[in-house]
């Protein structure tokens, strides 16, 4: 599973890539994060709203930091 935390590097983006992380740790998944910071990258994936969590190159979640159990929920559905 191919996971990119997009976003400038701000304190709500660094966020999402925490609990990102915690939760692919809490499900034992077979994962790689990826921190995407360039704009141009971001662009490709018509984001509006940074934060936003790419899986498997679906844009799965933009402009919010959810908590654990709901970025575990959406890798589950994506997986």
């Amino acid at each position: 599973m191919k996971i990119k935390v997009l976003g400038s590097g701000c304190a709500r983006c660094k966020s999402l890539e925490k609990i990102t992380r915690k939760a692919v740790e809490e499900l034992n998944l077979d994962a790689t994060v990826e921190k995407v910071e360039d704009i141009r990258k971001i662009m490709e994936y018509a984001v509006m709203l940074t934060p936003a969590l790419v899986i498997n190159e679906k844009l799965v979640l933009s402009g919010q930091v959810p908590k654990v159990s709901e970025i575990k929920e959406l890798l589950v559905q994506n997986s």
